[in-house]
């Protein structure tokens, strides 16, 4: 059981570096767990390759359809944003040392592993890797 941030999930998906280690890594895996935000990032990232041309809308619409089969088929397990892990964003702000850099969404993401029992993620973004060991995350990228 894992828990992956968007930045995992998209390379699952989307064909770049390290993509095929991720796929053979989670797919081993009996359970991966995610953010519930990570639905709406994961089709933003489909839908920028899209926009950036990186794909025709014949390869968009068939990453959508993966994903929502995979979806269905429960492959990926949803931790629901709910108000505790909102307030323990917001106390997280409230706490933080001015050194650490923390986007919201990384916030959400980092909590949400945190609240789920989880202290590693699984993250390709070395942003959100600095500011999960400001919390506490132990962090992994697969490669």
């Amino acid at each position: 059981m894992v828990f992956c941030d968007t930045s995992t999930l998209a390379k699952y998906y989307v064909q770049e570096a390290d993509s095929a280690a991720v796929r053979s890594r989670l797919d081993a895996e009996d359970s991966a767990w995610c953010s519930e935000l990570g639905r709406a990032e994961l089709m933003s990232v489909f839908h920028r390759q899209f926009r950036e041309k990186k794909m025709d809308r014949a390869a968009f619409l068939t990453l959508v359809r993966q994903f929502q089969n995979d979806d269905v088929g429960g492959h990926w397990t949803w931790v629901p944003i709910d108000h505790s892990i909102f307030e323990q964003v917001t106390k997280t702000y409230a706490t933080l040392p001015d050194t650490v850099f923390l986007r919201t969404a990384d916030c959400i993401h980092l909590v949400t592993a945190l609240y789920s029992g989880f202290s590693e993620i699984y993250t390709h973004d070395a942003v959100q890797s600095r500011a999960a060991n400001a919390l506490g995350l132990r962090t992994i990228t697969i490669s």
